[in-house]
């Protein structure tokens, strides 16, 4: 982790005192992952299941023409999980292999004949070729390539008095008799001086990657207004109307009349990437094959979340990578070294593919060694939300949603784990029932086991990170604790920076973190709190070098994982004290 400042800003820092040589012992998520639509490479903030399915789409059909399957990705699972689990808000990043990119509108035409110019051009959200809905319409006005996941479009109310139009946005499977209308727009206007101007209402931005391939990767907005439709951007005007209507509400120019478009309805074509055949899911994915993608294709999704100022999560999960396949394990490093370095997040990880050995699961705990992920292990069937069957999926697919649940019934400083927080509902059965004798080689190789008990169901039943010393930062909850103190604690020195370095500056940041750390200490999180800003760490020469400083000493309360319960048995006549 990153332990100066060279520039103005604010660094949390931890000096873990709390090693030990005895015994083992919120506001939003980030899921990483294929989905069937949607922007590639860009963050969507998504705040519940259904908004999931309307942007990122669902089930796909993958295989041949002959055998065609239905498939779902881990992604959608796993966001459907979390929201079940009481997950508020979800920072969904699609990946994909290849280029992708949207589908633009059919020509939109107006009265005006001015080649082939369209009167404005339409461009969706969503990248790839499913979202080409061209075709002929047949007797019942439905398109012969529209599905539930793309869209068509449809002009309604042309004024050329007042120089409007309506527009509306519809699903591509729907029928002309039988409209499925996702958006509806009215009044829109070609006249950019016009605060309906059509544009400005739908919006036109669009984001484009710059230095992908490094460690500097971000986006580049573009585009004057802000998208407020959630399908679709104007990504051109061609016939603007500058000043439509005069001071007395009458057509200034009357040539501007022909520029209107008329009534008439279309498609969206010439979108690129797909996401192909003949792919492993589930229990079969392999290294060179993972849901159709391999470990690199993740690598500047991961830098881009490495921005803690854009991007605020305290999880960040990406089932379908495996820290045993060649390649996954090298763009696992690099996520695993962004929260370090941001230090607000844990990252749930899973270690083998399907049907792996104990043995091959603890040897590869034992690679890593960090606070800031945490395994868990065996697989899980689980049944697909949106396809109704019953699937694979590696354990990192359900474990936001227990962290969601632990967080809406406890605290982040809870254990996620355990019959009261760490039930895993939504599980059929795990891959492998666990002994008691396995569990103890898990959690002894830092590897949280997911067990089978009679009459309960499937529970996780550990919490341990990947970290190898002993301290109280090789729990779950510790550093959990850690992320959440961290963030509210930060986010009250932001507004320390560029204040005058005085008593008054320092009391009012005693202020607020005392009161906050005490409500902690009263929700079970710590035994005990100090914090420290004063003349002690403020000296002359820490000012005189534009430093403020504070120290904060904790005490976590730690979690009973290993209960002792002594039965005694006593002869006849002997008296309790």
């Amino acid at each position: 982790m990153a332990e100066i400042l060279l520039s103005p800003g604010v660094l949390a820092r931890e000096n873990d005192q709390s090693q030990v040589t005895s015994l083992p012992i919120q506001a939003g998520a980030a899921l990483v992952g294929p989905t069937v639509k949607g922007k590639v490479g860009v963050p969507k903030l998504i705040t519940t299941y259904s908004e999931y399915q309307a942007y990122f789409g669902t089930t796909f059909n993958s295989g041949s023409v002959t055998d065609a399957q239905t498939y779902t990705y881990f992604t959608s699972i796993s966001a459907y999980n979390y929201f079940q689990n009481g997950g508020t808000s979800l920072i969904v990043t699609r990946v994909a292999s290849g280029s992708y990119t949207p589908a633009v509108s059919q020509p939109i035409s107006s009265s005006a004949d001015i080649g082939s110019l369209n009167a404005f051009t339409l461009e969706t959200l969503s990248d790839g070729e499913i979202m080409n809905s061209i075709g002929p319409e047949d007797a019942q006005g439905v398109l012969a390539s529209g599905s539930k996941d793309n869209l068509r479009w449809e002009i309604v109310s042309p004024n050329t008095s007042s120089g409007t139009f309506g527009l509306l946005i519809r699903r591509g499977d729907d029928r002309t008799n039988n409209k499925t209308v996702l958006e509806t727009w009215t009044n829109l206007s070609l006249d950019p001086n016009s605060s309906n101007y059509v544009a400005r209402i739908i919006g036109d931005q669009t984001l484009t990657t710059r230095n992908a391939g490094t460690a500097d990767i971000y986006l580049q907005p573009s585009g004057s207004y802000r998208n407020s439709s959630r399908y679709v951007r104007v990504s051109n005007v061609a016939l603007t109307t500058v000043d439509y209507l005069d001071s007395n509400g009458d057509v200034r120019i009357n040539a501007y009349t022909s520029s209107i478009p008329i009534a008439q309805s279309g498609a969206f074509e010439n979108a690129t990437g797909n996401i192909g055949g003949n792919n492993k899911y589930y229990q079969d994915i392999t290294n060179t094959n993972s849901q159709g993608l391999v470990g690199a294709n993740y690598t500047d999704v991961f830098n881009l979340l490495a921005n803690r100022d854009e991007y605020r999560y305290n999880i960040i999960s990406a089932p379908g990578l495996i820290n045993a396949f060649a390649g996954h394990s090298t763009v696992l490093s690099t996520l695993i070294t962004n929260i370090e370095n941001r230090g607000d997040a844990i990252a749930p990880i899973d270690l083998v593919g399907y049907g792996s050995s104990i043995g091959a699961v603890t040897s590869q705990a034992a690679s890593r060694d960090t606070s800031y992920a945490a395994a868990y292990w065996p697989w899980l069937q689980t049944t697909d939300p949106d396809s109704g069957k019953n699937v694979w999926v590696p354990a990192s697919t359900m474990i936001p949603g227990v962290y969601a649940n632990n967080d809406r019934i406890a605290e982040a400083w809870f254990a996620p784990a355990g019959i009261n927080r760490g039930g895993l509902g939504q599980v059929i059965q795990a891959e492998r029932k666990l002994i008691n004798a396995d569990r103890d080689t898990l959690y002894q190789g830092k590897v949280n086991p997911i067990a089978t008990f009679p009459n309960t169901g499937v529970v996780v039943f550990g919490q341990k990170t990947l970290q190898k010393q002993a301290s109280a930062l090789d729990r779950v909850n510790v550093r959990r604790l850690l992320i959440e103190l961290k963030g509210y604690i930060s986010q009250v020195a932001d507004n320390l920076v560029f204040e005058q370095n005085t008593t008054a500056t320092r009391n009012q940041f005693l202020a607020q973190v005392n009161p906050y750390l005490e409500s902690v200490q009263q929700r079970q999180g710590l035994f005990a709190f100090r914090v420290v800003m004063d003349d002690s760490n403020n000296t002359p020469d820490v000012i005189d070098r534009n430093e403020l400083r504070g120290g904060i000493y904790l005490q976590p309360t730690k979690t009973a994982e290993f209960v002792y319960l002594d039965f005694n048995i006593l002869p006849t006549g002997v008296t309790f004290a």
